[in-house]
Formats: C-alpha cells, sequence, structure tokens
C-alpha cells in the first residue's frame, strides 16, 4: 500500500476518495485549505495548506514523503465565480500542486479533469460520434473547462520534463456523494430523483454520472497500474449506464439539436460516455447505478431497474 497526499481532501468528492483509499490500506494524507471535521475523513492525516501558496505546497508535499499524490483542489463548479477567477486559480492550483509534487520527487502524480473538456454544451456543439470517449477532440467552452484541459496540458508538460515520474489524469463524470443517493441535494442543488424526473436538469452534463465510491476503487486501481501502463494516459470514470429512464437515443436530440444520427447508437440504458479505456488498461469497471442505490418509489420505477 502506498502514502498518498490527496488535495481537495475535504471537498464533496475528495470525502469519499480520501475514505475509499484509506478503507483499501492506503496511508492518506488529505490537504486542504482548512482541516475538517467530516467523518469520512477520521481514518486519515490532515494538513492545512494554501495550495495557492507554490512554496508552501512544495514544501507540504516534500514533507509528506509520499509515493503518490492526486490533485482534486479546484473550484469545482462551471460559473460559480467571474470566469477570469475560475482560470486563474484553478491554473495556479494545477501548477503548484503538480509541479511541487514533481519537486518532491513524488513517483506517481494524478490530476483530477472533467468530461466538459470537451465543449458540450456550446451552442452548435456536436462530437463526430457518440459514445464520447478520451479520442473525442476537447474543445472548452467556458472558463471551468479550459482550466481543467490546462490541468491536463500541465500533466503532459511534466510528463514531457520527468519521464522517471508516473502520470496520468482522469475525468470523473457527475460526482454523486453517498448520502446523496438518500435525498441530500446534489452538486447543482437538485436531487438524484429530481434530475431523473427532469430530464432538463441532467441534460447539460448529457445525462452523465459516477458514485464518488466508484471513483475511489478507480483510483486505487490506477495508483497500482501507473508503473505498467503507457505513462501520462488520461481516463474517462462514470457509471455504465445513462442518468436516465428514457434511452439517450430518444433523450439527446432533444437536448442536442442535430445529435439524432449520432445519438441513435445509444440504446437502451447506454451512456454518452464510453470507461472501455479504463476497462482495457485497468480492469475497472463502476459497481454502482442509480438503479441500484436508489430506492424505487413505484412500480415503474422498478421496472426500469430490470430493464
Amino acid at each position: 500500500m502506498m502514502r498518498v497526499v490527496v488535495t481537495g481532501g475535504a471537498g464533496r468528492l475528495g470525502r469519499s476518495l480520501v475514505a475509499g483509499l484509506a478503507e483499501r490500506g492506503h496511508d492518506v494524507l488529505s490537504v486542504d485549505r482548512a482541516v475538517s471535521a467530516a467523518p469520512q475523513l477520521a481514518g486519515a492525516e490532515q494538513r492545512a495548506v494554501d495550495l495557492a501558496d507554490a512554496d508552501a505546497t512544495a514544501s507540504a508535499l516534500h514533507e509528506a514523503k509520499a509515493d503518490a499524490v492526486i490533485h482534486l483542489a479546484a473550484i469545482a463548479v462551471p460559473f460559480s465565480a467571474p470566469e477570469d477567477v475560475i482560470l486563474r486559480t484553478n491554473a495556479a492550483l494545477a501548477m503548484s500542486v503538480l509541479g511541487g509534487a514533481v519537486q518532491a520527487g513524488i513517483g506517481r502524480v494524478v490530476a483530477a479533469s472533467s468530461p466538459t473538456v470537451l465543449g458540450y454544451g456550446a451552442p452548435g456543439w456536436l462530437p463526430d460520434r457518440f459514445p464520447l470517449d478520451e479520442r473525442t477532440m476537447p474543445a472548452p467552452s467556458n472558463a471551468y473547462a479550459l482550466s481543467k484541459h490546462l490541468v491536463e496540458q500541465t500533466i503532459a508538460m511534466l510528463r514531457r520534463q520527468r519521464d522517471d515520474i508516473r502520470f496520468a489524469a482522469f475525468r470523473p463524470c457527475y460526482v454523486i456523494a453517498p448520502e446523496e443517493w438518500a435525498g441530500a441535494p446534489t452538486q447543482q442543488g437538485h436531487t438524484v430523483r429530481e434530475r431523473l424526473d427532469e430530464p432538463a436538469l441532467s441534460a447539460p452534463a448529457l445525462f452523465n454520472y459516477v458514485d464518488a465510491r466508484d471513483i475511489a476503487a478507480f483510483a486505487d486501481v490506477l495508483l497500482q497500474a501507473m508503473p505498467e501502463i503507457p505513462n501520462g494516459e488520461t481516463f474517462f470514470v462514470g457509471a455504465d449506464d445513462a442518468l436516465a429512464r428514457e434511452p439517450l437515443a430518444e433523450l439527446l436530440p432533444r437536448f442536442v439539436p442535430g445529435s439524432d444520427e449520432l445519438a441513435a447508437v445509444l440504446t437502451g440504458t447506454a451512456p454518452a460516455f464510453s470507461t472501455a479505456k479504463a476497462r482495457r488498461l485497468l480492469g475497472w469497471r463502476p459497481e454502482r447505478s442509480w438503479r441500484t442505490e436508489l430506492a424505487p418509489t413505484d412500480h415503474a420505477e422498478t421496472l426500469g431497474a430490470s430493464a
């Protein structure tokens, strides 16, 4: 097992990632702006660091004596701050943490990106094909997406500088934390059930999602596999189905004009994003679905669970 630093460990995804890695036997250090009382972090060490301060970050990472770093810390919601603030903050955090990890000689460096780097939601956006995967060309259309594209490019830059260090990036789909299955609000303020009941709520993310605990399982597998897989790989991490009761072949054309023919392949419960690369290179696949985690409330939803 490894000594793993998780930046942004007190956040929505961070708490589940820290807890999941600790449960799998890793020695985890959560680094965030402040120490958190969240019960998910009880099994981990915590340290408060201003990660925008490159010198303080490099010092903390050097003192951590870690085997791996997973960088999550960022302004995590598009348009939640002025565009210049999002871009400046997320890019600076990436350079501070990832560059600091390299300076500290940490052997495995991982960064969280986002599916939004593909640019969906922009007027007239259409991909070359569905499902979307790591071969789909990035085309960021807002500062958050651009900042995440810069995170990936920072990983690529550092890999070119230091081929003795193993690097990877991952694009987690719309994260659902364990408590949100029980009715707590999701990141955008709606419950999971509301996102299912009203497709327009999930349409901006193309109905993608992933359970935060599945990301922890992915991270564990990735860290162990990094010495064996090609250096600098990027992975989509998502559920094996869509956050929708109707097939995306029927839903997407309502929200993505002109996608009728492209979406026709997304029949049944197929999601818009493929995780085949993670399955092929890492042997990972998600274990959870809204059909297994969200308790049915009526006969129709029970039928949907068996479809």
